[in-house]
């Protein structure tokens, strides 16, 4: 592979203009693909074969009317007791005929008809019904709904429209910049040169560009969840900011050893560009094994990152390339310059004007190679960790176990209301309803009742009902709604205890049990608490399982690229503390809610369901990133002759300044998202930061190489039946080195 991506990186360098042009030309293609087909995002989650699924798809079926969005207009009088004089009254009408002209609304059910009332008669809820599903309201329907009681709100009155209806797309402004900004300068002064800086951004961000006009044009034929653009961003602006930092930082490296422009291209895209394109392959099958796990809008999600850090990879290895001939000696810092000759080739130093090549008649200066500063702060931490090698892993392991224990509460849920940004409309609504009914009735549950016929449908309805109302913890089962045919029945329930209680979760399995032996009916629980509970238990059900897949995945991999048993036994179980510190910290601040004011959260709760698996494929790939860079140097010294201490040694030297610089690249980037309002966004952002900086600067910088010095030589050992049957991979791009040797030594 290192020799195929070495033809590859100098062509790029050599054919520059035509690599830029087609990049071009693909990046303004999608554009205007996307801008022609781009279709609307799901709020929604489906879980096929779940009850509360086949649910909705039965009212779909029979009970259209009622399959479709709802929204609760929570109203809140000026006095208690206003709601009973005909003015109020006069008032709640008001609205009620108001919400049925919103367009889209199907009927507004006045509450005095239903008993939506609170006993102090101050608060009342208005139900309103759409004909589509949330995600089929358009903006200007949400709007309509979002102004409703204008009047009676220059009254004194308060009116809050919520529910499912106002789930919408979350926004990605000017917040993310941030990240995007401190990756900057984090290149500058980790390169010291501007251009290099700005050529590496320039780089991903086209990359990034590329993926996600991409992923909009498909969207007008595949449903996407409002989340996956989001993160497809986040990975696509992190990796493509860190492989173009990989190959840059080897292409400077190389040209300050006097190797002339096209050879170091050629050389750092098939070394650094090795690494690069197995960490990309491994971060792209640990998102697309998300589909094994079954769940669709999971998979999709997977699925719309991997193409986009696919692009990330693809942009690195070409279009990098490309750049750098173009910049020339200029990606190096003003006072090596001077010092360094660029020339576009050992033969051919005026080959092509582009750059600051060599003018005619100037020969090239011979190569060579600066003595080694074994004096760098990478060298220092190196020796430092292998010292005292024991302490460290104590140490470590210590903190990363107390930082995971948190984790062992760990609750996920769908997000609610009781959870948006304080100020949101959907906030306010649910804060109103929760003030005059509790919490209960911002998490209604419906029950499906559905007969072969109507007599087989009236007659189970009381069965039903009676059963639903001795359940513990129901506070009220409203009169069924029949369809048009008598065959279907819905049924409102409800509870004492709001969505994300775990009180409701126990209610929910209490109900599906009690009405399970219900005859001539089908009887099926659903409604958003319900599916959350669904979404969530299958999602805690296939963790494990993917969890599994991705250690012996990463077990299987490494041992490829190391031709060792316990250097990938030792990074799956580094792996595995940075997941269980991860998880520890997310919770201790999102759920618990300890320095939540940091973050910006409003209000602390359960984690959303599909954090955690997600957070695993991520954190499997990048962390393979860093281990791929920092153990491969470790191998490479090793195998040519260095003690394995010292091979450690000149690993964590080598490697320590560009995985610093790349995991505060990506901590960066992933931090910014965490200044959205949206909890979910927010969420992932801060795990996915807090995962990369454990991943970085605890596991790989700190911890492996202490384990390193520990298990010396053995860390090496592979049985030799095993390395025949292994494929060499070659990452380190051995044998490439040795074939360029070769034809020096030829030629010379």
């Amino acid at each position: 592979m290192a020799t195929l991506l070495y033809r590859l990186g100098r062509g790029s360098m050599r054919r520059r203009r035509l690599v830029a042009a087609i990049w071009l030309v693909v990046l303004v293609g999608l554009g205007l693909a996307a801008a022609t087909l781009r279709g609307p995002t799901a709020s929604n989650f489906s879980m096929p074969g779940t009850e509360s699924q086949r649910a909705l798809d039965l009212l779909d079926e029979q009970f259209p009317a009622a399959a479709g969005a709802t929204g609760t207009v929570a109203v809140k009088a000026p006095a208690p007791g206003q709601l009973g004089t005909p003015e109020g009254q006069a008032v709640i009408q008001s609205i009620t005929q108001e919400a049925t002209t919103v367009p889209g609304v199907l009927a507004a059910v006045d509450p005095f008809q239903v008993g939506s009332v609170s006993p102090d008669g101050q608060y009342a809820l208005i139900q309103v019904q759409f004909s589509g599903g949330a995600d089929q309201v358009t903006d200007e329907q949400r709007e309509a709904y979002e102004r409703l009681g204008a009047d009676a709100t220059a009254q004194g009155w308060q009116v809050a429209p919520g529910g499912e209806v106002l789930n919408s797309e979350p926004e990605v402004g000017s917040t993310e910049a941030i990240g995007v900004a401190v990756a900057l300068i984090v290149l500058v002064v980790t390169f010291g040169s501007l251009v290099a800086a700005g050529m590496t951004m320039l780089n991903a961000l086209i990359g990034v560009g590329v993926g996600m006009a991409g992923l909009f044009a498909l969207s007008g034929a595949i449903e996407l969840t409002s989340t996956a653009p989001i993160l497809a961003l986040m990975l696509g602006l992190a990796v493509g900011i860190d492989y173009s930092l990989f190959i840059t930082s080897r292409y400077r490296q190389n040209l300050l050893e006097g190797i002339p422009a096209d050879e170091a291209i050629g050389r750092a895209v098939g070394t650094a560009g090795s690494a690069v394109t197995f960490a990309g392959a491994t971060v792209v099958i640990a998102l697309a094994g998300l589909a094994v796990v079954n769940i669709p809008f999971l998979t999709v999600m997977g699925l719309a990152a991997a193409g986009t850090v696919t692009v990330a990879v693809l942009v690195a290895i070409t279009l990098q390339p490309a750049l750098l001939g173009f910049a020339g000696r200029r990606v190096l810092p003003r006072r090596l310059r001077s010092s360094v000759p660029v020339v576009l080739s050992a033969d051919a130093a005026t080959a092509d004007g582009d750059g600051d090549e060599t003018g005619p008649g100037e020969p090239s200066k011979p190569a060579t190679t600066a003595g080694e500063d074994k004096s760098t702060f990478g060298f220092r931490w190196a020796r430092l960790t292998t010292r005292f090698r024991i302490p460290v892993i104590l140490v470590g392991l210590l903190g990363l176990g107390l930082l995971a224990l948190p984790s062992s509460d760990m609750r996920l849920a769908l997000p609610d209301a009781g959870t948006a940004p304080v100020g949101s409309a959907a906030r306010v609504s649910n804060d109103l309803i929760t003030e005059g009914f509790g919490p209960g009735f911002t998490g209604r549950l419906a029950v499906v009742v559905a007969g072969d016929d109507a007599a087989a449908t009236s007659a189970a309805v009381p069965q039903v009902t009676a059963l639903v109302q001795r359940t513990d913890n129901v506070l009220a089962v409203a009169p069924p709604q029949l369809s048009p045919d008598g065959r279907t029945a819905l049924l409102g329930v409800i509870p004492q205890t709001g969505p994300t209680d775990p009180a409701t979760e126990t209610m929910v399995h209490d109900i599906r049990t009690s009405v399970g032996g219900i005859q001539g009916a089908d009887v099926l629980l659903t409604g958003v608490t319900a599916i959350g509970i669904d979404i969530s238990e299958k999602l805690s059900d296939a963790l494990p399982i993917y969890l599994a897949l991705v250690v012996g995945l990463s077990i299987l991999l490494l041992m490829l690229v190391f031709r060792s048993v316990l250097v990938p036994v030792k990074a799956a179980l580094g792996f595995l503390l940075t997941v269980a510190a991860t998880f520890g910290i997310t919770v201790a601040v999102f759920q618990q809610g300890h320095l939540a004011d940091l973050v910006g959260l409003d209000t602390p709760g359960p984690l959303i369901s599909f954090l955690p698996i997600l957070l695993i494929g991520i954190l499997f790939g990048l962390a393979m990133d860093y281990e791929v860079f920092l153990v491969s140097r470790m191998r490479e010294d090793f195998v040519h002759g260095d003690t394995a201490q010292q091979a450690t040694i000149n690993g964590m030297g080598h490697g320590a300044r560009v995985v610093t610089a790349a995991a505060l690249i990506m901590t960066s980037v992933f931090g910014g998202f965490v200044f959205l309002d949206d909890p979910v966004i927010k969420s992932m952002g801060f795990a996915l930061a807090i995962g990369v900086a454990i991943d970085a600067f605890v596991v790989r910088m700190t911890i492996v190489p202490a384990v390193m010095s520990l298990l010396g030589k053995v860390a090496w050992w592979l049985p030799r039946w095993l390395d025949r049957a292994l494929p060499n991979v070659d990452i380190e791009g051995e044998k490439l080195r040795a074939k360029l040797d070769d034809k020096v030594g030829v030629g010379a």
